[in-house]
C-alpha cells in the first residue's frame, strides 16, 4: 500500500468511528465524559481527579501556573485545585492526557522523536493561545487552551498507527496536508465529541485564513500557531516553516486596541505563558 492510500484508509477508519486508542486513553475519555456532564459539580469533579495520580498532580501544578494563580497563592489539595480552575478548564487538563496516551504504545524511536516535537508544538500552541485569548482576541480562554491542545491530535493518531504503514511519513510533508490532516483529524476530534465552535476554530487553523486584528476563536488559534516556535514535525517543510514565520512576523507588529502591539502584549505576557508551557510539557 502506497502512502496515500495509506493515509485514505486510516481516513476512512476515522470517518466510520472505527479508530484504535490505547486501554488508557478509553479510561480517560471516561472521565472527559463525565466532567462533560452539566450535573458534573466541583466537589465530584474533584473526586474523579483524586483516582488518577498523574491527573492529579497535573491539575495542582496548572492551578499553581502563573496563567491560573495570579494572586500568588499556592495551593497544594486537589480539591482547592479543581475550585480554582473549574470544571472546563479540567477538560483541557484530560484532553492533554489523552493526546499525549496516544503516543503512549508508540516504540519506534524515529516515531517517537516526532511525537514528542509534536507535543512541544502543541503545548506552545495552548499556552500561547490561552493567553491571546484573554489578551487579545476575549474569546473564552478555557475554550482556547482546550482548542490548542487538541488542534493536533491527527497527527498523535497518525504517529501511533504509523508502524502499521511502514513508508507513511517518508514523503513530502504536504501529502500529510493534503490527504490526511483533516480527514484523519475529523474523525478522531468527531470521536473525541470535541464541541462544534473548537472543531470550527481548528477548521479555520486548516484553512490558514485569519483576520488582522485576530478576534475568533479560529484566529487565535492560527496565531498561536504561528507564533509557536516550535514546529510540527507533520508539517516541516521549508516553504510551510517560511510562510508561519512571515505571518507571525507581520502579526507581531500589528496593533491591538488601545495602541498596544501584539509584541508588547507577549513580552508582558510571557511569564504566564512559559508557566503554563512547563507544566504541558512535563
Amino acid at each position: 500500500m502506497n502512502r496515500l492510500d495509506a493515509f485514505k484508509s486510516i481516513a476512512a477508519q476515522a470517518a466510520r468511528g472505527e479508530l484504535t486508542f490505547p486501554a488508557n486513553v478509553d479510561a480517560s475519555l471516561k472521565l472527559q465524559e463525565a466532567l462533560a456532564d452539566p450535573d458534573c459539580h466541583i466537589e465530584a469533579a474533584a473526586k474523579l481527579v483524586q483516582a488518577d495520580p498523574l491527573l492529579a498532580a497535573r491539575t495542582v501544578a496548572i492551578a499553581n501556573s502563573v496563567a491560573f494563580n495570579r494572586s500568588g497563592n499556592e495551593i497544594t489539595s486537589v480539591r482547592n485545585a479543581v475550585q480554582r480552575l473549574g470544571v472546563r478548564t479540567l477538560q483541557s487538563v484530560v484532553a492533554s492526557l489523552i493526546v499525549r496516551q496516544l503516543g503512549s504504545t508508540i516504540t519506534d524511536p524515529v516515531l517517537q522523536a516526532k511525537a514528542n516535537q509534536l507535543w512541544e508544538h502543541t503545548a506552545h500552541v495552548a499556552a500561547l493561545s490561552q493567553v491571546l485569548a484573554r489578551r487579545v482576541t476575549k474569546v473564552d480562554p478555557d475554550t482556547a487552551l482546550f482548542a490548542g491542545i487538541m488542534h493536533e491530535v491527527g497527527g498523535f493518531y497518525l504517529l501511533s498507527r504509523a508502524a502499521e504503514f511502514p513508508g507513511i511519513l517518508d514523503g513530502e510533508p504536504e501529502d500529510w496536508v493534503e490527504h490526511g490532516e483533516q480527514a484523519i483529524g475529523h474523525g478522531v476530534l468527531t470521536k473525541l465529541k470535541v464541541p462544534e465552535a473548537v472543531m470550527g476554530a481548528i477548521d479555520a487553523l486548516w484553512e490558514g485564513l485569519r483576520a488582522i486584528p485576530p478576534e475568533s476563536l479560529g484566529d487565535t488559534l492560527l496565531l498561536a500557531n504561528d507564533l509557536a516556535p516550535v514546529s510540527s514535525p507533520l508539517n516541516e517543510s521549508p516553504a510551510a516553516i517560511a510562510v508561519r514565520a512571515a505571518r507571525a512576523a507581520r502579526s507581531i507588529d500589528c496593533l491591538i486596541g488601545d495602541d498596544a502591539t501584539l509584541s508588547s502584549i507577549m513580552e508582558e505576557s510571557d511569564d504566564e505563558v512559559q508557566s503554563l508551557l512547563k507544566v504541558l510539557v512535563h
